[in-house]
C-alpha cells in the first residue's frame, strides 16, 4: 500500500488512499503504521475514501488505534494532498468527517499550495454537547489534578477539548497533568487537554495533550476550542493567532455565520510502501 507522510506545524499524519482497499483493518494498522520506531512514525492516519455525501470523506485514526471524529491539522494536510493528487476538483470542496462535512478552500501563491483554511462549523458550547459533567455551560469552571487546581473551559470543536489557562504556560505540565485531566470522570467520553497562556487580546499560546496521543507539536480542533473558550470567557476576541510549537494557526470565530475558521499551513514530506 502506497503512503504518504505529511505534517501540519508539526502534527504529523501517514495518508493512506483507501478507495481500492476495501476490508482493512485500519484500526490495527494505525498503531503499526505509527509506531515510531518500528513504522512510519505519525501522530495518527488519514484515510481517503468515497463519499456519498460529499467530495471526499476522511476517516482518522489516532497512534493507538481509536477513531477519532475529526482533526484541524489533518484535515489540512488530507485537503492539500486531495487537490494535489487530483481526487478533487477545484481549490474549494467538501470532506465528509466523523464531525461532519467540512469545507476547505486551497490557498495558492504563485501556483502552489500556500496553506489551507477550513470552514470548521459551529463549536459545541453547552456542557451535554462537548460532553462534560456540569450544569449549563462548562466555562471559567475549576477542576483539580494530583497537585493543581486549574480554571478551565471546555468546548467541543468536533471532537471534545478542554483548555487549561495557565500563566506562564510550562512545558513539562503537558505530559504530568495532561493524561490526568484526559482521565478525569467529568469527561465521559475522555478530553483533549489544551494548556493555554493568553498573551494579548488577539494573540495566545497553546500546547496540546492529545486523547489516545500524548503531547502533539500541534493541534487545529484544539486552536478553535481555544480561540472560542478564550472570546467566551472574555480573554480575548473572536480572531487570534495561537501560537503553537513550530508555528501559529490563525482562527477566527465568525459572528456572521457562527463558524469557526481555522488557516495554516500542510506540508509534504516523503512517499513510500508500506509492505505489511
Amino acid at each position: 500500500m502506497r503512503f504518504f507522510k505529511m505534517h501540519g506545524l508539526g502534527n504529523d499524519f501517514v495518508l493512506f488512499d483507501g478507495r481500492a482497499l476495501e476490508n482493512t483493518d485500519w484500526n490495527a494498522l494505525a498503531v503499526k503504521v505509527c509506531n515510531r520506531h518500528t513504522g512510519v512514525g505519525a501522530d495518527g492516519a488519514l484515510i481517503l475514501l468515497n463519499s456519498a455525501a460529499a467530495d471526499v470523506r476522511m476517516r482518522i485514526f489516532n497512534a493507538d488505534g481509536s477513531e477519532a471524529e475529526m482533526c484541524g491539522n489533518g484535515i489540512r494536510a488530507f485537503a492539500r494532498y486531495a487537490f494535489e493528487n487530483g481526487v478533487v476538483r477545484g481549490t474549494e470542496f467538501t470532506v465528509e468527517t466523523g464531525a461532519g462535512v467540512m469545507k476547505p478552500r486551497i490557498i495558492l501563491k504563485n501556483g502552489c499550495v500556500d496553506g489551507v483554511r477550513v470552514d470548521m462549523g459551529e463549536p459545541k458550547i453547552e456542557s451535554k454537547d462537548v460532553p462534560v459533567k456540569v450544569d449549563g455551560r462548562a466555562i471559567d469552571r475549576t477542576l483539580t489534578a494530583e497537585d493543581r487546581t486549574f480554571p478551565f473551559s471546555s468546548v467541543r470543536v468536533g471532537v471534545p477539548h478542554t483548555m487549561v489557562f495557565v500563566d506562564p504556560l510550562i512545558e513539562s505540565d503537558v505530559p504530568k497533568y495532561g493524561p490526568l485531566i484526559e482521565h478525569d470522570p467529568l469527561f465521559p467520553e475522555r478530553t483533549n487537554v489544551d494548556f493555554v497562556q493568553v498573551l494579548s487580546s488577539d494573540r495566545i499560546k497553546m500546547r496540546t495533550w492529545e486523547r489516545g496521543c500524548g503531547c502533539t507539536l500541534a493541534c487545529g480542533t484544539g486552536a478553535c476550542a481555544a480561540a472560542v473558550a478564550c472570546a467566551l470567557g472574555g480573554r480575548t476576541g473572536r480572531k487570534v493567532a495561537v501560537e503553537l510549537a513550530r508555528g501559529t494557526l490563525l482562527i477566527e470565530w465568525s459572528e456572521a455565520d457562527n463558524h469557526v475558521y481555522m488557516t495554516g499551513p500542510a506540508e509534504n514530506v516523503f512517499s513510500g510502501v508500506w509492505n505489511d
